[in-house]
């Protein structure tokens, strides 16, 4: 993969420590973005649409799976999230990964974005 691929610009948010939830117990803090005012390139690759709807407690789930490939970083983990910089900033989990691809190149993730739609 050539760096001219990287046509997306993503944040990467990490949680904040846990704070006193009460009767509920710890609950994660506020996310933060790990590198201040920095946007990261990135390449996005959507996977095929067929497989990515469901349909859960009579709602249906669009889950829109992407990867996502970013230069190697070793400070990413799957509990980090996502805003993927476009038309309107959108929120992403990591669902997948990261993954190592090459020796140290890049790193590859799988992203997804929920939205609800109508009843089944």
């Amino acid at each position: 993969m050539r760096g001219g691929q990287l046509d997306r610009r993503i944040t990467i948010l990490a949680p904040g420590p846990d704070v006193d939830g009460g009767e509920y117990g710890p609950q994660p803090g506020e996310y933060a973005p790990i590198f201040r005012g920095e946007r990261i390139p990135a390449r996005r690759v959507d996977e095929l649409p067929s497989n990515s709807e469901s349909i859960a407690e009579g709602l249906r789930l669009a889950h829109r799976p992407a990867k996502l490939h970013i230069r190697y970083r070793p400070d990413i983990t799957s509990d980090m999230r996502i805003i993927m910089h476009d038309e309107s900033d959108k929120v992403y989990e990591i669902s997948g990964g990261p993954a190592e691809i090459g020796r140290r190149e890049w790193i590859e993730l799988t992203i997804r974005e929920y939205s609800t739609s109508g009843s089944a």
